[in-house]
């Protein structure tokens, strides 16, 4: 059996997040497979991420892409089909966006690490654009601007030949939206980092992307009525707005280092999770440091954290739901060792053994057609 000439695609490379994660174990099994990706910020990545051969599109040129690119989102679909990628066999695709969409040979494989169905145009439309959310001018262009997104996202999802989704509630939006079956590999964690410390102050601490689904106006909220101490670790659109809205007691660390992390997670009394997560690799980020979860319970979170054991679980959305789980959650007592273990069961070793294993069988059935 050959060996495949293997591509590698991403949406855009701007940070380093879950996605970015999953591509570096996929970067280490094929090291000689380029990037394709619509556009990637220089320095955001890891070295070994930064010195691959990293192909962008077109919208790597367009003007104030740093702070606009977002604004750009009409153009990502023809961006990513306008990359050449008939050279290749095999297509690896990292998609929560358009990655998916790209454009394989006719007989080449292309196995899709689907990280959520497009969020903005799916599941989570009206947390990004509810009606009082939009001027009028922006109500006018962008139901229909998502329709034709919406349209295309389907369509596109039949140059897929297999899906993995990174948790079964992606899975069942997988099925819901494109009508396709994915299998189901959690995504991984860095557990020989992400360690428990000695120390413990007395504050609560959220990491997530500043962006409306992650519902971080509940917890600013919450926490401007309770008057404890919250750490937000993170940047995106929201970034202004939360921090003008909360009191003293909240504090924004905006992007942090790696080791900044690490300390936040270690010295927080729980990580804080108050919206509907695709997988929530954060949450097992902070179980590796033997810090239990506060989470909604929707989504990914009901697959990483062990209510009673690693976390607390909350059904009632909104601040009234938060707030009662965090007086639950005063008279609830964890084990460190515990927490770690579950995370222990996400590490990165046992997703680079599983996604290499899958992606050498899928090559196989391939090839033996």
């Amino acid at each position: 059996m050959k060996s495949p000439k293997v591509a590698l695609i991403h949406d855009w490379l701007t940070g380093r997040r879950g996605g970015e994660k999953v591509l570096e174990v996929f970067a280490e099994i094929y090291p000689d497979a380029p990037i394709y990706t619509l556009f990637h910020f220089p320095g955001s990545q890891i070295p070994d991420i930064e010195q691959k051969r990293i192909v962008s599109s077109f919208v790597q040129k367009l003007p104030f892409l740093n702070k606009r690119y977002r604004f750009y989102l009409p153009l990502f679909p023809l961006a990513i089909e306008l990359f050449d990628l008939q050279e290749y066999d095999f297509i690896i695709s990292s998609s929560h966006s358009v990655a998916k969409g790209a454009i394989p040979r006719p007989d080449a494989l292309h196995v899709c690490y689907v990280h959520s169905p497009m969020r903005y145009a799916w599941n989570q439309y009206s947390s990004y654009f509810s009606p009082e959310m939009l001027g009028f001018f922006r109500r006018m262009i962008i139901p229909p601007i998502i329709h034709r997104l919406r349209i295309w996202d389907e369509s596109s999802s039949h140059r897929v030949d297999h899906f993995i989704a990174n948790s079964k509630a992606v899975a069942d939006r997988v099925h819901r939206y494109y009508r396709r079956a994915a299998d189901v590999i959690h995504p991984p964690v860095d557990t020989e980092f992400f360690k428990p410390g000695e120390v413990e102050e007395d504050y609560f601490l959220i990491v997530s992307a500043l962006v409306p689904y992650k519902r971080i106006d509940l917890a600013v909220e919450t926490f401007n009525r309770t008057g404890e101490r919250l750490k937000i670790v993170g940047q995106g659109p929201e970034y202004y707005k939360l921090k003008k809205r909360a009191q003293s007691n909240i504090e924004f660390l905006g992007a942090v280092s790696a080791e900044d992390l690490l300390r936040a997670y270690q010295k927080s009394r729980a990580l804080v999770m108050p919206g509907e997560e695709d997988f929530g690799i954060n949450s097992l980020e902070s179980q590796a440091c033997g810090v239990p979860v506060i989470a909604f319970r929707r989504g990914g979170a009901k697959e990483t954290v062990l209510p009673d054991e690693t976390g607390f679980l909350y059904e009632e959305p909104g601040i009234e739901g938060l707030s009662a789980a965090l007086d639950k959650f005063k008279d609830m007592n964890f084990n460190k060792a515990t927490i770690r273990a579950n995370a222990i069961k996400f590490s990165r070793n046992s997703f680079k053994k599983e996604i290499s294993a899958y992606f050498q069988q899928k090559w196989a059935e391939h090839e033996s057609q």
